[in-house]
């Protein structure tokens, strides 16, 4: 599937993968609709994207909003007539235990992780039939395994991958591509903004960002997957080793887990 001219929605695209995805698909000569909150840094990715000779438009939208995304897709449809790819990346993180985390906390995870997509997907759908496009949900190792502390990340990413893997299945004979993608740890940004157990943004990451993958090579990959139409994507080595291990060895893996989140530096529980 060759970009050039496609049409592309990327929700969350003010940073971080989405950003990344913006640039990558623009330079591949797709006509990019980028969308998120931040009106500004959406304006200024457009700025730069363009410079470059990207071709892009800006439609600012909170993905928790039901017409928000109406509008987004509406918008779409209007000036270009068509949509060939949506690439449901937006997405907010938490870190604090169940036992003591507000609710309203999990809430708007949900809210933006999976009702997001879901929205964004809904309208898009008709137009996707058309175009035998794409639907890309951009999901983590920690929708394949219950990661303790991030219970209403983990899951709302179990949940958007049951929705697709349904519309996916739905639409076998209808030629509709549909992409889970998971990149494991990735120097993305969302974890400074990744949501205590009152709702405050953590402000900064409790790992180090430099050792893991690049948000561009994400995009990279990503990219590629939607090119040749893959099923699923699964980053990093140890991304791939925990999904596979957790197969056959699930309990194994909950101790292994455990452990391994609880050296964050302040981890919300103990080793």
């Amino acid at each position: 599937m060759q970009m050039r001219n496609k049409v592309v929605i990327i929700t969350g695209a003010t940073s971080g993968i989405g950003k990344a995805l913006a640039e990558k698909f623009g330079r591949e000569g797709a006509k990019v609709v980028i969308s998120g909150r931040q009106v500004e840094a959406l304006h200024d990715n457009a700025e730069a994207m363009i410079k470059s000779g990207a071709h892009v438009h800006v439609v600012p939208a909170d993905v928790s909003k039901e017409a928000d995304c109406k509008r987004l897709v509406a918008e779409t449809i209007s000036k270009y007539g068509q949509l060939d790819v949506l690439i449901n990346n937006a997405g907010i993180s938490m870190r604090a235990l169940f036992s003591e985390v507000d609710l309203d906390v999990i809430r708007q995870l949900m809210d933006v992780n999976f009702w997001g997509a879901v929205y964004a997907t809904k309208y898009s759908l008709p137009y996707l039939l058309k175009s035998e496009g794409s639907i890309v949900g951009v999901s983590s190792i920690a929708g394949k395994k219950g990661l303790p502390g991030r219970t209403g990340y983990s899951a709302s990413k179990f949940a958007l991958e049951g929705f697709l893997e349904t519309i996916r299945t739905e639409n076998l004979k209808n030629n509709l591509h549909v992409l889970v993608a998971c990149p494991g740890f990735t120097a993305s940004g969302i974890r400074t903004k990744s949501l205590s157990k009152d709702g405050t943004p953590q402000g900064e990451s409790p790992r180090d960002e430099k050792s893991m993958m690049s948000a561009e090579v994400v995009a990279l990959r990503i990219y590629t997957a939607v090119q040749e139409r893959k099923r699923d994507l699964i980053l990093t080595s140890e991304g791939k080793l925990s999904v596979f291990l957790n197969k056959f060895f699930p309990s194994w893996m909950d101790r292994v887990v455990y452990n391994h989140m609880a050296k964050e530096p302040d981890s919300p529980f103990r080793k």
